[in-house]
């Protein structure tokens, strides 16, 4: 589906962003993985290049405006555009913690710096999708904005936030061609057996339910398909949405719960 099109993945060397990367370089796609973690980015490259796909890898902080669009003018330079960019990166932050107990630094962190990195990330793609009035910007999101439940507050706050930028910038990005489309996955097992940040966000649950996070996620999901997604799942509707065959849609969040959240 992706057969000459070039992608750059931010936080590709995470469980998200590596998964993606993987389905995307086996539907053709030339990708190349940016983040901070220099060994987690290989790690995902070698994968790669032993099925035959095509990748390069850069230590960058997303954070880094300079730097993200140096990458990016690179990336275009060398391949002639940019055609898929996904923002998946990660950030430790606070969980767990009581509104009346949590400061205003640690409240606003997940909020600031997640809006800060996706207009960071985009915005150096989008100019060069819009050169050839095409393109597709991928983010990723969390059920945790609609979710009822205590102790993630900033982090809730902070994937609304990412589907609001998304819908947005879908109408930002439009004349030019260019699609935004929010991947929406609830809990995924497998990444937080890889150490997944995402373990926060369940910890104080399985906390107050006496069990371990993976007792918890390991018992019957509290979804309409009485599973959690997949990572595979997760990264192959990636794939799909980032082709031609989904080329009518832009401005909408892909609902990837297994239905615990209904659109």
């Amino acid at each position: 589906m992706l057969a000459d099109k070039t992608a750059i993945i931010y936080g590709g060397g995470g469980a998200v962003g590596g998964a993606v990367a993987r389905a995307f370089a086996r539907e053709g796609a030339k990708v190349f993985l940016a983040g901070r973690t220099l060994s987690k980015l290989v790690k995902v490259a070698t994968d790669i290049s032993a099925e035959g796909g095509d990748v390069e890898i850069t230590e960058i902080d997303a954070f880094d405006e300079e730097a993200v669009k140096a990458h990016a003018d690179m990336v275009a330079a060398r391949t002639g555009g940019i055609d898929i960019a996904l923002n998946a990166i990660g950030l430790v932050h606070v969980q767990g913690t009581s509104f009346v107990d949590l400061t205003l630094d640690d409240y606003a962190f997940p909020i600031i710096a997640y809006a800060q990195a996706h207009f960071i990330t985009a915005k150096a793609v989008a100019f060069h999708m819009a050169k050839r009035s095409r393109g597709v910007i991928l983010t990723l999101s969390t059920p945790g904005g609609y979710l009822p439940g205590t102790g993630y507050l900033g982090f809730g706050v902070a994937c609304a936030a990412i589907e609001g930028f998304s819908r947005l910038l879908a109408c930002e990005l439009a004349p030019s061609g260019i699609r935004v489309i929010c991947l929406r996955p609830h809990a995924l097992p497998e990444a937080l057996a890889l150490g997944s940040h995402g373990r926060q966000v369940f910890q104080p649950m399985a906390d107050r339910a006496g069990i371990t996070v993976d007792e918890m996620l390991a018992g019957p999901a509290q979804t309409l398909l009485k599973r959690y997604p997949t990572l595979a799942e997760v990264a192959e509707t990636a794939a799909f949405m980032a082709s031609d065959k989904a080329g009518a849609m832009t401005g909408t969040v892909a609902n990837l719960t297994c239905g615990t959240l209904l659109d």
